[in-house]
């Protein structure tokens, strides 16, 4: 691969940010090929042996693939010293092999829940949340009172915000195997009173499916993402973390934006 300044290799591949990688080489704590690496040097990571503390980086920061059932409450940050717990708490030790540096893709407000993919692959990253691939955002939203059909029209065309036109590339009613399937792998349960549709975004504003309900006077009860492109929640449970599978990582990488057949 081409050459890169090592501060952009070490970040790529999960060390650190930039800045804190920059930091980690003035500090004398990176070396390249045994020496004490410069700031701002390039070196060809498939080619120069890069070791932080002594350790390689290529053993430190394998590429790692997760995906999380983020519940409720929990802030699907990397840090923030205003919550109580973040989705990388929910992370075994196991499933971070080297202390690998985790960050999620893509949002999903604190209120929320459902699927999250945790990564420390930044090209790998890039691909999924590019908005040329598109790749599709599936959730069940649950609602205190059936939609009227204006209401629903609404939504089927569009809602105003501030940052535009936000649409939704598909909204129905949830299937009774559908509703069951998903909450009873909620916590806290859901109440059973609870009206549930399905709605999928390819690209989205920030808590964009609250914000449209609540312009339209059906505000969100709960909301879970169930399905991210081909990775569907299935069975993992609330606050339950696996690693993708190759063929989801290659399928996710390539832009595939459906459900698998």
């Amino acid at each position: 691969m081409p050459a890169e300044r090592i501060q952009k290799v070490l970040a790529a591949a999960g060390v650190a940010s930039r800045r804190a990688s920059e930091a980690l080489i003035s500090a004398g704590r990176v070396t390249v090929d045994g020496r004490p690496a410069r700031l701002g040097e390039s070196v060809d990571p498939d080619v120069a042996r890069i070791e932080v503390d002594g350790r390689a980086v290529g053993e430190a920061a394998r590429a790692v693939h997760l995906v999380l059932h983020k519940p409720p409450g929990v802030t699907a940050t990397v840090s923030d010293r205003h919550a109580e717990r973040t989705v990388l708490d929910l992370v075994p030790t196991v499933l971070r092999p080297g202390g690998s540096r985790l960050y999620p893709v893509g949002r999903l407000d604190r209120d929320s829940e459902g699927l999250l993919l945790l990564t420390n692959d930044g090209p790998w990253a890039d691909r999924v949340l590019h908005p040329r691939f598109g790749v599709e955002r599936e959730y069940a939203i649950g609602l205190d009172r059936p939609l009227t059909n204006e209401e629903a029209w609404a939504l089927h065309d569009g809602i105003r915000l501030d940052e535009g036109l936000a649409e939704l590339f598909d909204l129905r009613p949830a299937t009774s195997a559908e509703t069951g399937g998903v909450t009873r792998l909620l916590d806290p349960s859901p109440d059973s009173d609870l009206v549930w549709y399905r709605a999928v975004l390819r690209t989205g504003y920030k808590r964009q499916l609250r914000r449209m309900f609540a312009a339209v006077g059906a505000p969100v009860a709960r909301l879970v993402r169930v399905r991210i492109g081909p990775v569907e929640l299935g069975r993992l449970r609330s606050g339950a973390v696996r690693p993708l599978g190759r063929r989801e990582v290659e399928a996710l990488s390539s832009g595939s934006s459906t459900r698998r057949p």
